[in-house]
């Protein structure tokens, strides 16, 4: 897929250049970010030359991982955000989120304000009928933003992810276009219960 830029009333999402691999490395310097995510740790300059000039680039050409770079009005890194496709089919349109926040960013909304965005785009441009967020159980920053995002928290998937070489347990969320009041192209029949 041809690579997408994103604005809203206070961002521009636009996939990482190399010349963001100074604002990439200074983040990801950060102990929660290496925490709760999957970035290496400890966390070099190659990992995020790796991540800036051949891992997001390269999601964009094989349309399995679209990766942003979240910049505020002044055009400073406010995180980065993540879609990845983890359709199997081309029948299921399931994407999963995943995102980050700078240190220094933190607390003004912008993360929200970016998946929204994110999850607006994937519901129109990619016809992404399920999109799912996961999280380390304990994340609270990351639960927080899904839930003021909209996603329907599912419970906990044990062993959800591998964490630094450990099966760690998950929350599990979605959002549906349905829950935006929008239409999908496969109709949901919710379960009645019984």
């Amino acid at each position: 897929m041809e690579p997408v830029t994103l604005t809203t009333e206070r961002l521009l999402l636009r996939p990482l250049e190399p010349r963001d691999a100074d604002a990439v490395l200074a983040a990801c310097q950060d102990p929660d970010v290496q925490r709760w995510t999957t970035v290496p740790s400890p966390y070099e300059r190659r990992h995020a030359e790796d991540f800036v000039h051949t891992i997001s680039p390269a999601g964009w050409r094989a349309d399995t991982l679209y990766t942003f770079g979240v910049f505020d009005p002044g055009g400073e890194l406010v995180g980065s955000m993540g879609l990845v496709n983890t359709s199997r089919l081309r029948t299921e349109r399931v994407a999963e989120i995943g995102y980050w926040t700078a240190p220094g960013q933190r607390g003004r909304g912008y993360t929200v304000e970016a998946a929204r965005a994110v999850a607006d785009w994937a519901f129109g441009a990619l016809g992404v009928e399920r999109l799912e967020w996961f999280a380390g159980v304990g994340n609270e920053a990351s639960r927080s933003v899904a839930l003021r995002v909209g996603f329907v928290m599912e419970g906990v998937q044990r062993a959800r992810m591998v964490h630094r070489g450990r099966r760690v347990d998950a929350w599990a969320a979605s959002l549906l276009p349905s829950d935006w009041g929008r239409a999908s192209a496969t109709p949901y029949a919710p379960s009645d219960g019984g």
